[in-house]
């Protein structure tokens, strides 16, 4: 930290501690060329996860707005929403931990409906054909027949 009073390079801390509501640590520093003593601040650079969408546009991921579609898909169904929120955990876990901060909308979709279709077909088949877009009966008809051979 270089010292706004004589512009020296080293100086040592000599006290820290939280700031305001604890999003920021202040710290009373001692220049060690000139001893005076002024005070800086930290903080975490908060970097938004992104989600890449189909059309290429990037917006910040949404807990919340991934909340809403599954239970939107979970309507009137005996899913708890406890295993909503673990589908959630894990896909704000998994958008986490890329390094690049950003993941295909694809690769969300795919998490869900693949935790969705574990755990209620009907939800997932509600999911699918909003995240998909089937453009016809017969795209939709092809899922559902894709998901009844997966249980045999």
């Amino acid at each position: 930290m270089k010292c706004p009073f004589c512009g020296h390079c080293k100086d040592r801390v000599v006290d820290s501690r939280e700031s305001g509501p604890g999003d920021s640590i202040r710290r009373r520093r001692e220049c060690l060329a000139c001893g005076r003593r002024f005070t800086s601040y930290e903080r975490i650079e908060e970097i938004p996860y992104m989600v890449i969408k189909k059309d290429g546009r990037r917006e910040p991921f949404d807990r919340q707005k991934l909340m809403s579609g599954l239970q939107l898909a979970c309507q009137k169904r005996a899913v708890p929403v406890k295993a909503l929120v673990q589908i959630v955990d894990n896909v704000e876990r998994a958008v986490q931990d890329n390094p690049d901060r950003e993941v295909e909308a694809g690769a969300i979709g795919k998490m869900v409906m693949d935790s969705l279709k574990d755990l209620d077909k009907v939800a997932y088949v509600r999911f699918a054909s909003v995240y998909r877009e089937f453009e016809d009966v017969q795209e939709f008809m092809n899922e559902l027949r894709g998901l009844l051979g997966s249980r045999k």
